[in-house]
């Protein structure tokens, strides 16, 4: 039987089955290049059937795209011709003008827009059903897509493209930090910024975060017994750096358990709070977190001290102050602050002078900057180049500025303003 011989009706019902197939392989083929690799791959480990199908079709993307733009073209080349036969036999020749018109618009809408819409938006809930069809439609075409890639792949070679792939490209550290923050509702914003912190535990350094050299508690063993005695019953910190005169010369960190079984023994002398010391740890300014990290776990250490590259000590960091970084305060009373950061009436804020810039921005939802100078102190101290009088006002980052207190060469109190909005031009008034 040909063509001519067979009815309209016939020839219709055939071309809106062949728009189906049409409109399947258009939609699927969207659907598997655009479905999530990653929520596949979790899928796959959890042993369900039908990611680990779509992940096999996927590991030879070359076969997978040549089976399936194979079944397409010839499907469409089919709908041309029928068209173009019903086109005829009903008006001739200028049905077949007419025809073509049609034929473009149908397959435009039809079996390419809304397929590849619908394929782009639930790619996952399609490739799963279509998984079913393309496994065994791949075993038994094999040798036909096989010929074809052998061209396709020979053309590839030929312009020095490689056909190496992976089945999950492997995230940058900037990629991964995007895909955390447009997650959405899917992760909590309590695990967003735990995992974020865990991502900037590289970018920061251990001088972000230490205690700075004069906030150092310590025990200077050159004191008095009486005196060293009542430092040692009144200290909140469970372990205490010791040293002789100068910080720099520290003999070692002393915790308080074996402190207490010497009180308990009446033995606290110089000699066996030295001897009680365990030997101190040091670490580089600029190590990152990430690497102080992995030196506490190393050494079994929960407290270490930060010296420059000339040796001296600038400022003690703890494993609480590291974590800290990852899972945020470990008090969630908004008291915490209420030492260094008094709020006004009026939107402002008083702050201490040694307030850190991390924890204000933290505190208050600002953005002031993080790269220069740790402290408040230190903020206005660079910007104005030199130690300002009371009553000096400065502008950074848009927030306006006034010392409200000095003492000796230091900013002890500084009232500060909320952003303005915009920002007047200058950075000082």
């Amino acid at each position: 039987m040909i063509l001519q011989d067979i009815s309209i009706g016939a020839l219709t019902l055939a071309l809106i089955a062949l728009f189906f197939l049409s409109a399947f392989f258009s939609g699927s083929e969207t659907a598997l290049m655009s479905v999530n690799r990653y929520r596949l791959t979790h899928l796959a480990r959890k042993k369900h059937k039908g990611a680990r199908r779509v992940m096999r079709l996927l590991e030879k993307p070359d076969r997978l795209i040549g089976l399936i733009l194979f079944g397409n073209n010839l499907v469409n080349i089919i709908i041309a011709q029928i068209a173009t036969l019903i086109g005829y036999r009903l008006y001739g020749d200028a049905g077949i003008a007419a025809a073509t018109g049609v034929l473009t618009f149908l397959m435009l809408v039809f079996a390419e827009l809304a397929p590849k819409t619908l394929g782009a938006l639930h790619p996952q809930t399609v490739v799963m059903p279509v998984a079913l069809i393309y496994t065994p439609l791949m075993k038994l075409l094999y040798p036909l897509v096989w010929f074809i890639n052998l061209f396709s792949n020979a053309l590839l070679n030929t312009l020095g493209v490689s056909r190496a792939t992976e089945t999950v490209n492997p995230l940058s550290r900037e990629e991964l930090r995007t895909l955390l923050t447009s997650a959405g509702r899917r992760i909590t914003p309590q695990y967003q910024d735990m995992l974020l912190g865990i991502l900037d535990l590289e970018k920061k350094t251990v001088e972000d975060i230490m205690i700075p050299r004069n906030e150092i508690v310590g025990i200077n063993i050159e004191l008095g017994l009486e005196e060293i005695e009542e430092l040692l019953r009144h200290t909140n910190f469970t372990r205490i750096p010791l040293h002789r005169g100068d910080v720099n010369e520290i003999t070692g960190v002393l915790h308080v358990r074996d402190l207490l079984a010497m009180i308990q023994e009446g033995e606290v002398t110089r000699e066996s709070l030295v001897k009680a010391a365990r030997a101190p740890s040091y670490v580089p300014e600029n190590l990152s977190l990430l690497n102080a990290l992995a030196e506490f776990k190393a050494g079994r250490r929960r407290l270490a001290l930060v010296v420059d590259e000339y040796g001296d000590v600038q400022g003690l960091i703890t494993l609480e102050d590291l974590l800290e970084e990852i899972v945020g305060e470990f008090t969630s009373d908004p008291s915490t602050y209420d030492l260094e950061i008094e709020r006004r009436d009026d939107g402002s804020v008083v702050v201490d002078g040694a307030c850190h810039v991390r924890e204000l921005n933290r505190a208050l939802g600002w953005n002031l900057n993080e790269n220069g100078p740790k402290t408040i102190n230190g903020l206005v101290v660079e910007r104005l180049e030199s130690i300002p009088e009371r009553g000096t006002c400065i502008l950074i980052d848009g927030h306006p500025l006034e010392v409200i207190k000095t003492r000796r060469n230091a900013v002890k109190a500084v009232k500060i303003g909320p952003r303005l909005n915009p920002p007047p031009d200058g950075a000082e008034a």
